[in-house]
């Protein structure tokens, strides 16, 4: 389990990185060049059917991120979501105890917040992330017990 544990960490490390480069990458580029190369995708039989849902979605998305709101919120979410990930990966990969509590009480507010705004939005992808997100949890949470276990901390004496 430990050797899932170290890939689930890789992959958070990747997903925040990638989080942090897009939360720039929309930060920098003009909305009507991203907006134009989601309809490029979609006039171009790119995401498969024009009435499917993938195409849906995404022309839900276009238009939604032309309201300079959901803009700001999207590049906010991504800066910050990725050096959350990013820090919380550094220190658990560092065992820093502490962390691990912190890292499945953040990851659980990850996902509650993912499975509201999947609600609100349609979003196809956030109960995948949630899912998975669920599961890192999981690893974290076993990763901690056994930690613990190998390590138990030593009482201070008493006086």
């Amino acid at each position: 389990m430990h050797g899932l544990f170290r890939a689930a960490l890789a992959v958070k490390a990747v997903d925040g990185g990638a989080q942090l480069l897009g939360g720039l990458v929309l930060a920098i580029i003009p909305t009507t060049v991203l907006t134009g190369l989601a309809n490029d995708l979609l006039t171009r039989d790119l995401v498969g059917n024009h009435d499917g849902t993938l195409a849906h979605h995404l022309a839900n998305a276009i238009r939604d991120f032309g309201n300079p709101s959901t803009r700001v919120f999207a590049v906010v979410f991504l800066l910050l979501h990725g050096m959350v990930k990013l820090g919380l990966v550094a220190a658990l990969y560092r065992q820093i105890r502490p962390a691990y509590p912190i890292a499945a009480l953040i990851l659980t507010a990850f996902v509650v917040y993912e499975l509201i705004r999947a609600v609100h939005t349609g979003s196809i992808a956030l109960p995948f992330f949630a899912a998975l997100d669920l599961i890192t949890i999981a690893l974290v949470l076993r990763e901690y017990r056994d930690l613990r276990k190998r390590s138990p901390q030593r009482n201070p004496p008493t006086r």
